[in-house]
């Protein structure tokens, strides 16, 4: 995809990677970006911050008739939405312990978001003829969020929807990617190394934490080669093929990490 002049939403906009992503959008030529977030006022501040071609809006991505108020609301203004950006996400910080509220929001978060916002864009994309859908979906998704059982859970099934996606749509012309950064420097693992969370550790131990600006040029690239994995960390391709293939060895691997960082 080519940025220029398209026409661009993109969710949990108000910081982290959706805060770059839509700043990177913008300084790519995009025509208008759609800052959207439960938190309107920092939203606001993103959008400000990019200038006239971005506008703000509160969203709540588990809320279906929002999501669908949003899309027809974008459409009309600016005529179509080129690339929606599914890029909210809640973590838990916990196991199986945790109460079934804060599965359920991991769950209406993480992956029935990406559902909602599907169902509302793709009416449009299909009767054009193209569009892409980006889903931040995290390395979780493919590897195993350690300390975190809902979050993995969730964004394995945010990993399998977007494939369900590219295979089901890619021949009329929607394309499809997955945004599967690792460790990334924002609140979310941030306040975790602070609190000395198990899975934020892991995370920091396991390859380089990246800069949301640093994930927004990866997703970038990726757009550009219309690829469906989008990896910020080239390792998380390798921890991939050696899971795939030796998933006993693999465990066995992930637990002595485990036992090297509670020693």
């Amino acid at each position: 995809m080519n940025l220029t002049d398209r026409i661009v939403v993109v969710t949990g906009g108000a910081g982290g990677i959706g805060a770059a992503l839509s700043r990177r959008f913008a300084a790519e030529g995009a025509a208008a970006v759609v800052v959207a977030d439960l938190d309107a006022e920092a939203a606001r501040a993103v959008a400000e911050g990019i200038g006239p071609v971005a506008h703000a809006r509160a969203l709540d991505v588990t809320d279906e008739e929002q999501v669908r108020a949003l899309v027809a609301d974008t459409e009309q203004r600016y005529g179509r939405i080129d690339l929606f950006c599914a890029n909210a996400g809640v973590t838990t910080g916990g196991g199986v312990e945790v109460d079934d509220a804060g599965w359920d929001r991991a769950w209406r978060v993480n992956v029935l978001a990406h559902v909602y916002s599907a169902r509302a864009v793709l009416p449009g994309m299909l009767a054009r003829g193209g569009g892409h859908l980006l889903h931040t979906c995290s390395a979780a998704g493919v590897l195993t969020a350690v300390g975190d059982a809902a979050y993995t859970a969730t964004k394995h099934a945010s990993v399998g929807f977007a494939e369900w996606l590219a295979i089901t749509y890619r021949d009329r012309g929607i394309r499809v990617s997955a945004l599967c950064p690792q460790g990334v420097d924002t609140p979310m693992l941030a306040d975790g190394l602070a609190d000395g969370h198990l899975g934020a550790r892991v995370v920091a131990a396991s390859g380089a934490v990246l800069t949301p600006d640093q994930v927004a040029d990866a997703a970038v690239a990726g757009l550009a080669e219309e690829r469906f994995l989008i990896l910020p960390h080239p390792e998380v391709a390798d921890y991939a093929r050696r899971r795939a293939e030796d998933p006993d060895g693999w465990q066995a691997g992930m637990r002595k990490l485990i036992r090297r960082l509670t020693a």
